[in-house]
């Protein structure tokens, strides 16, 4: 029994060892098995570059006190008007303000509001521009609409609309109508056209708040035919981007 013993470790200490050749032979080592893979060494950041941990301290730095965080929702809910847009430093463009606007327009501090359409402003806005003793200029020279052929706005109420955009003491100032379409869009092509654009540039400013129909041909037309040398500046009085 004990020789059987012998002999049967014998056997299998061979078979382990002629399967280790075997294995070597065919390009697999045993002992290799299990061992980890050696991780590849990191590779340092580019000589500029700023690290997650540079950013951390950074952020660490300029905390921002806990009690000029917001703990609450803003309660006034400040809303621009349709089509509104800056189109120089304290005057702007829009449709007719409704109610929902008012705190948005609160933030201008408007001294004047120029309004171009023939039927009359909507009592809410009308209220607001008494409350905030805004100057309201309507009914520009506007001929009949029988005589004109665009809803009445002629070139008399163009030049009296520009010539009080012209002088600062109006300022800041929103030039609106009821969409803020066509009739603001026409002042205000008439006013890029004082300044000089070319008429490629007024007419896609113009056709940017038209919506999905489109430019009106008449409006390009009244705005390309306008002449800029009848407005009167007084150059004390004028904003600096218009003496540009």
């Amino acid at each position: 029994m004990l020789l059987e013993s012998i002999m049967g470790n014998k056997q299998d200490t061979n078979a382990d060892e002629s399967n280790s050749t075997s294995n070597q032979k065919n390009g697999y080592k045993l002992n290799n098995i299990n061992t980890k893979h050696t991780k590849k060494p990191k590779a340092s950041p580019p000589k500029d570059a700023v690290t997650i941990e540079e950013l951390i301290d950074d952020s660490k730095e300029n905390k921002i006190e806990d009690s000029q965080l917001l703990t609450e929702a803003p309660t006034i809910r400040v809303v621009p008007p349709l089509n509104f847009c800056p189109v120089e430093k304290n005057l702007y463009r829009s449709g007719q303000p409704s109610a929902l606007n008012h705190s948005f327009l609160e933030q201008l501090h408007l001294k004047s509001i120029i309004w171009l359409a023939i039927e009359d402003p909507q009592d809410n806005f009308l209220k607001f521009i008494d409350d905030n003793h805004i100057n309201l200029f309507c009914n520009l020279g506007y001929d009949s609409v029988e005589s004109n052929s665009w809803d009445g706005l002629s070139e008399s109420s163009i030049k009296q609309a520009l010539e009080i955009i012209a002088d600062r003491r109006y300022h800041p100032l929103l030039v609106c109508c009821g969409m803020g379409r066509h009739r603001t869009g026409t002042v205000i092509g008439c006013l890029r056209k004082l300044q000089g654009w070319n008429f490629a540039s007024v007419s896609e400013e113009y056709r940017r708040f038209t919506g999905p129909k489109g430019g009106r041909i008449l409006v390009e037309l009244l705005i390309e035919a306008f002449d800029v040398s009848t407005i009167r500046i007084d150059k004390k009085y004028a904003p600096d981007w218009l003496l540009r």
